[in-house]
């Protein structure tokens, strides 16, 4: 049996004890890994948290449908719709509708009332003359609150009155914001066949847009 010597019993002594610590070390940092990938997976994916979106607010408006319409009623429509929607949301028109009076593309407003005409409906605006509209109406008629005619909204009768201008070139006004949408200002009215800056001097003050 070999007897080892001093020297060599420690120099064993310290190669074990070095084989014992990095067993120990690399037991350490084995058990640490695996307890961080087993939390990871307890903890799950990042989810991205993202702030609840705004819901934007359409605001509304009510209006008062009448007249040669399937449904008359009061309607909640969205602000910004136009005459036509209202229409379209009392069921549409009657057979004797007279659609070429009014103004489709016209924007409506809260608590407007939307008369729709008869064909060969007379429609007068002038108190105690058997008024069909009231404030806030409208209808393929002017407004006389300031006495001045909206030509965007003005029937035959109405552009009849005006000086110079008689039935046929007020239908020719009524043609040209059909096909063309509303006037912008007065001075688009020279736009129609039949007006020129004379007549247009002799209406100037007696016309408005809406």
């Amino acid at each position: 049996m070999y007897n080892f010597s001093d020297r060599e019993k420690i120099l064993l002594g310290l190669l074990l004890a070095i084989i014992i610590i990095s067993g120990g070390l690399i037991y350490y940092v084995f058990s640490e890994k695996k307890a961080d990938v087993a939390f990871k997976l307890q903890e799950g994916p990042a989810v991205p948290v993202t702030a609840p979106a705004v819901q934007e607010q359409t605001k509304k408006i009510m209006v008062y449908v009448t007249g040669a319409v399937k449904n008359p009623g009061v309607y909640t429509l969205e602000d910004g719709m136009r005459v036509k929607d209202a229409i379209d949301l009392a069921g549409g028109t009657l057979p004797e509708a007279d659609l070429l009076r009014l103004n489709l593309a016209k924007k409506l407003h809260d608590e407007e009332k939307l008369y729709v005409p008869k064909i060969g409906e007379v429609i007068s605006d002038q108190p105690g003359q058997g008024s069909l509209t009231g404030e806030g109406e409208t209808a393929g008629i002017s407004s006389s609150s300031d006495g001045k005619i909206n030509i965007n909204t003005a029937s035959l009768q109405d552009l009849d009155t005006l000086p110079g201008v008689g039935p046929a070139t007020a239908q020719k006004i009524i043609d040209y914001r059909t096909q063309n949408g509303p006037f912008k200002s007065i001075e688009d009215i020279k736009n129609v066949s039949g007006i020129g800056d004379k007549k247009f001097e002799q209406i100037k003050d007696k016309i408005k847009v809406d």
